[in-house]
């Protein structure tokens, strides 16, 4: 029988690999759009990494183990945090990505918050994260999160120094109380070098799919690289508590970075399998006398391809 179910999830994995490829390659579909030069640089400094088949069928067996975790955490009640951080470009959208996508959004979010509005900044200063933290049978993702405070705000000028020191003083308690009171808190740094920072920010200067991901913050980011160095360093020395431990994902490596940390993050929740509900398909009810009606044409959207 354990043979027969091996059997089963081997031809799940290939149907849903076949199935997969094309979603990916719409994902990475970015590549083309390089100019020929730039590509060059980039595959110079890039050595082949994963091959993408072999990638695809290590992520789609994470995402099945994520699916379980996921019915899991709904089926306890039990509560997550995922915290994202690290440099501009360093890959943390595409992990989420990877995590979010064959999962339910009404039980595992992504929240990126905008800039605080004025109301905002008159508040305390982790007021307007606690609204999103989850509930009983919930995942959040923070993309970025309130450790705004201790890298950009700091680097930027947007917090003062003495904001700064509070916030060090006050966010190893605030993540203390999260754990006691039944929140999972898991916290990865996405950590990349200074020369993969450069290629990849001139890949979406000349990428005009991926242009909208430069904001002037990002690339305030290279001028002030030392600082945003130094300021990562002493937010790691400083706020790295048992309670709610940092993790250091190497980016470098996009597809290893994103099959990494989706491997580290299950081996972090004790899911084990739940008891599911055999779903079937009920009868339809048939009605003789009806007649679908015939609607006018132009409710309908062109069929241009």
């Amino acid at each position: 029988m354990t043979g027969q179910k091996h059997t089963e999830d081997l031809d799940w994995l290939e149907a849903e690999l076949a199935d997969t490829l094309d979603e990916d390659y719409e994902l990475e579909m970015s590549e083309p759009a390089l100019s020929l030069e730039i590509r060059k640089i980039y595959d110079k400094a890039h050595p082949p990494s994963l091959d993408r088949k072999d990638y695809l069928r290590k992520l789609l067996h994470l995402q099945s183990e994520l699916i379980k975790m996921h019915d899991w955490v709904r089926y306890t009640g039990e509560k997550v945090v995922v915290i994202f951080e690290g440099r501009d470009s360093a890959g943390k959208g595409g992990v989420i990505k990877r995590i979010t996508q064959r999962l339910n959004p009404r039980v595992c979010r992504t929240v990126a918050l905008p800039a605080p509005s004025e109301r905002e900044r008159s508040q305390w200063y982790f007021q307007r994260y606690v609204p999103h933290l989850p509930a009983g049978g919930e995942i959040v993702l923070f993309d970025r999160s309130w450790y705004n405070r201790a890298g950009v705000e700091r680097v930027m000028g947007f917090a003062r120094e003495d904001q700064v020191e509070q916030f060090f003083e006050d966010v190893p308690d605030f993540e203390r109380m999260l754990v006691r009171s039944g929140i999972r808190v898991i916290k990865y740094w996405f950590s990349i070098t200074d020369e993969e920072q450069q290629l990849r920010f001139l890949m979406r200067i000349h990428d005009p799919l991926k242009q909208w991901k430069l904001s002037p913050m990002d690339l305030q980011s290279r001028v002030r690289w030392e600082a945003y160095t130094k300021a990562k360093e002493e937010m790691l020395a400083r706020t790295n508590i048992p309670e709610a431990p940092w993790y250091i994902v190497p980016g470098n490596d996009k597809k290893r970075a994103r099959l990494n940390c989706i491997d580290h993050l299950l081996s972090m929740i004790p899911y084990e399998p739940v008891p599911q509900e055999e779903v079937t398909l009920p009868d339809r009810f048939y009605n003789p006398q009806y007649e679908r009606s015939v609607l006018p044409e132009e409710l309908y959207v062109p069929s241009k391809y």
